[in-house]
């Protein structure tokens, strides 16, 4: 029987900048940890350039975990997503997506979700529920401020969203 539960959540912003200038930062996952507004990543290697469905990039979370994220969609410049993975292990049903739509030649809309609904082990839920809109708004406010300072982020601390 299907949960009443949503398990669909999303956040859209329309930034001042290309979908090609914030594509780059959330292709690249050493870029990640900057605009995180989970505060969740720590560390990602050089080299791991998202370039299609198939790759995966692996991450080092603050807590120290290893994570693999295996692409499962992917158009160059416009959608990505992801589904994370303990390390020789296969995704256990969640998913993040990035969506990028150009309004006009400066401004773009971007929309980021994080879908559960393929999530069955229920040891994982009360962390899947703490992703909620705010949390994914915040990402999306954090890449805001590197696209719209050209890659630098405002005086604010790391980990934590600007204001």
């Amino acid at each position: 029987m299907p949960s009443a539960e949503p398990r669909i959540v999303s956040a859209w912003r329309e930034l001042r900048a290309t979908p090609d200038e914030i594509f780059e930062l959330i292709a690249d996952p050493t870029r990640q940890p900057e605009w995180d507004g989970n505060n969740n990543l720590s560390y990602a290697g050089l080299g791991q350039r998202v370039r299609s469905v198939g790759d995966v990039f692996v991450v080092t979370l603050t807590q120290g975990s290893v994570r693999e994220n295996h692409v499962v969609e992917f158009v160059e410049g416009r959608r990505i997503a992801w589904m994370p993975a303990e390390p020789g292990k296969a995704p256990v049903g969640h998913l993040w997506r990035w969506e990028l739509e150009p309004m006009n030649e400066e401004r773009t809309l971007v929309v980021h979700t994080y879908d559960w609904t393929k999530l069955d082990d229920s040891s994982r839920f009360e962390r899947a529920r703490a992703t909620n809109s705010d949390r994914l708004a915040a990402s999306i406010a954090r890449l805001s401020d590197l696209v719209e300072n050209r890659g630098e982020l405002p005086s604010s601390s790391p980990g934590q969203p600007s204001t």
